[in-house]
């Protein structure tokens, strides 16, 4: 395959480069990136007009269900909806049934990734830190590991006992792989289905108060310390739970940590409308906490921007509010409301932004660095800054569409992915 992708404002952070270049690529390697190409021969020429050109997004935290729950989402569905929201590459979570514990589990999804799509969005498993993530007995973490396990997580459910989650920084420090903790004392938060507050308070609902986050966190950071060991926070929420991540960094604990963008656009006051698509784990929190995290994201507290893309059917949500699963999908909207929400308000500047959702969250997972650069393998993510589009579930290529922003009125869209020598024109 050769094709030229015309007149794009190509930004590298990682390389310091920023500027407008077309780019050639033959059988899926860039050939030549100059200020002008003339098409020669048979090529496909594709002008994207401005549109960035930057390293392809990686989403850290999605759930593609697949095996055991394929009524929510699929591996092949997973992979067009990531493709489709501007990502060539996502970590799949372990909670599937059966749980992502043994390495023929592991080699299996990373053989699905090679296969669907033709391998155009590549996915990374993350394994389980325990079997069947019942918290009682460590998975076999090194085995995990070798068969291509990224990370280690429970996600879904903490990891509660402060022996295990010690052993497994250690476990964790041996591979060089972060152990990804959901954040929450179950002991709190059990019946909770929304923030503990006012809108709480005022609704009657079951609440889920911020200190079951800071209580875990602050924990799991003393046993990092103690360890030396890579330890990642899943999306962060709260204000204390990032005053805790900022204090622990200016230690030098090696902590990471993440936030959805639902946590920096949304407030525990949409949950008035008892939409269902309001109801996540954790869950929507205050202004305050929201301008907390607005605050980390830009000094740097806050790595890394993902999903946490959770799938559920439109009849298990279609239930009240009380009964509804947690969880929202992610992956068509997150550059979106990201550039709606960060960039355009001068949170975060477009390198930041990039480094959030292609740098870091490469370097927490020891992944090589996707260079934009003559002789490297094209590895893409291709979005329009000021493009202004209406959010539609029907468009998503998600098997769900549990959204919270369906016809939400965004400014700046995904427009395209290339990635391992195919390109996909985003359909949002």
């Amino acid at each position: 395959m050769r094709v030229i992708l015309k007149n794009l404002h190509l930004i590298d952070p990682a390389h310091g480069t920023d500027a407008v270049r077309d780019i050639q690529i033959v059988d899926g390697v860039i050939d030549k990136i100059s200020d002008h190409i003339t098409e020669a021969g048979e090529i496909e020429v594709i002008d994207f007009n401005g549109a960035v050109a930057s390293p392809g997004f990686l989403d850290m935290h999605v759930h593609l269900r697949e095996p055991g729950y394929e009524h929510k989402e699929t591996i092949e569905t997973g992979v067009q909806a990531a493709a489709n929201g501007g990502f060539t590459a996502v970590c799949s979570m372990p909670n599937t049934n059966p749980t992502v514990d043994h390495e023929a589990l592991v080699r299996w999804i990373i053989d699905q990734s090679r296969m669907l799509l033709h391998g155009m969005v590549d996915i990374y498993p993350i394994a389980a830190v325990t079997k069947g993530r019942e918290g009682k007995e460590l998975a076999p973490m090194l085995e995990l590991a070798e068969a291509g396990a990224v990370g280690f997580s429970d996600d879904g459910a903490p990891i509660e006992s402060a022996e295990i989650m010690r052993r497994a920084l250690e476990y964790a420090s041996m591979t060089s792989r972060p152990v990804i903790q959901h954040a929450e004392e179950l002991s709190l938060t059990k019946g909770g289905v929304m923030n503990e507050g006012f809108v709480s308070t005022s609704l009657g609902m079951q609440p889920i108060p911020s200190i079951a986050e800071e209580i875990v966190i602050a924990r799991d950071l003393k046993l990092s310390e103690y360890t030396s060991a890579p330890y990642h926070v899943a999306h962060v929420s709260t204000k204390g739970s990032v005053e805790l991540i900022r204090a622990a960094k200016a230690k030098k604990i090696h902590v990471t940590c993440e936030v959805t963008p639902h946590h920096f656009s949304l407030t525990d006051e949409a949950v008035r409308t008892f939409d269902t698509n309001t109801k996540m784990n954790p869950p929507l929190r205050t202004k305050e906490d929201v301008e907390a995290v607005k605050e980390g994201l830009r000094d740097g507290t806050i790595d890394v921007i993902a999903t946490d893309h959770a799938p559920h059917s439109y009849d298990e949500k279609q239930v009240e509010f009380l009964y509804a699963p947690f969880g929202i999908v992610g992956l068509e909207t997150a550059i979106g409301l990201a550039l709606t929400e960060l960039f355009h308000t001068k949170i975060l500047t477009l390198h930041q932004l990039i480094e959030k959702f292609s740098t870091n969250p490469r370097k927490i997972l020891h992944l090589p660095a996707v260079k934009i650069a003559e002789g490297e393998r094209a590895n893409i993510t291709i979005f329009d800054l000021d493009k202004e589009w209406t959010v539609d579930v029907e468009k998503f290529r998600s098997k769900s569409k549990n959204s919270p922003f369906h016809m939400k009125i965004l400014k700046g869209k995904p427009v395209a992915v290339f990635n391992n020598g195919r390109l996909l024109i985003s359909s949002l």
